[in-house]
């Protein structure tokens, strides 16, 4: 397909599912729960890590944590005790148990003590002329990990470009942090970061509609694979390339593209 058919064949699928409809059987409903900025931040911070597997199960387990944090995610991980903590013991989301849970929770607390926003976490290395998030992102991974006795599984959660990662579930996050379009699905209540600086989550849904308008030719879906595809959709608007994350996502897992 010539790129200008591509082009408006991909904003037609960005205005069709780019749209308030689209939140309520999304992770994005999780932190739309939210109106205080902390809430949305974790809220979301959990929905997108969460976010692997069935949807329903994904947005059922998500607003399961932020019951047992008393719907004020910001309070609780600032202020809970060891007694408020106990009822966090029995939840379990595949594999992410108790022990992920409370090294979040301790790194939660510990930014929030001398930060008002979860954004300073992912610019500390992240300059305003790079042209993605990528330093970021490893800055991020080095932060969170950065506090004393880390659980070694814990580490599985949290993924970065060093590691090859395509970050899928930290892009979608901040994805819905960074972009500002006035639709209502994303937040943009992050400022230092440039929605041009935002790569694609990446999944095998999305590489393979990617692949098959040949937007992508790198065979393993990797950190490099979603730079690839972002570069192309940079092509697109390069402005506001993760946009299409709505069209591809929606061609991919809403119509089996």
């Amino acid at each position: 397909m010539q790129k200008e058919k591509l082009k408006d064949f991909f904003d037609r699928k960005v205005n069709e599912y780019n749209q308030p409809s689209f939140i309520p059987d999304d992770p994005i409903c999780i932190p739309h729960l939210f109106t205080k900025k902390q809430d949305i931040e974790i809220a979301a911070f959990f929905a997108s890590i969460f976010a692997w597997g069935n949807r329903k199960t994904i947005i059922q387990k998500s607003r399961e944590l932020m019951q047992l944090m008393d719907m004020a995610p910001h309070q609780f991980c600032l202020q809970s005790n060891k007694n408020e903590l106990k009822r966090l013991m029995a939840f379990k989301h595949r594999t992410f148990n108790l022990t992920d849970l409370l090294y979040f929770i301790e790194f939660l607390r510990f930014h929030y003590k001398k930060a008002s926003s979860l954004e300073t976490a992912f610019t500390r290395e992240l300059k305003q002329s790079d042209v993605s998030t990528e330093e970021g992102l490893n800055g991020f991974y080095h932060y969170f990990f950065s506090l004393k006795h880390v659980p070694s599984r814990t580490k599985k959660h949290i993924a970065s470009p060093e590691k090859k990662s395509t970050c899928k579930r930290l892009n979608m996050f901040l994805r819905w942090m960074v972009r500002n379009d006035g639709q209502g699905v994303d937040f943009g209540i992050w400022k230092d970061i440039s929605p041009r600086q935002l790569i694609c989550p990446v999944d095998v849904h999305v590489t393979r509609v990617a692949r098959k308008f040949d937007l992508v030719k790198r065979k393993q879906i990797d950190w490099l694979s979603a730079v690839e595809l972002t570069d192309y959709l940079k092509q697109l608007d390069p402005e506001d390339p993760v946009k299409y994350d709505f069209a591809l996502f929606g061609l991919g897992v809403m119509e089996k593209f």
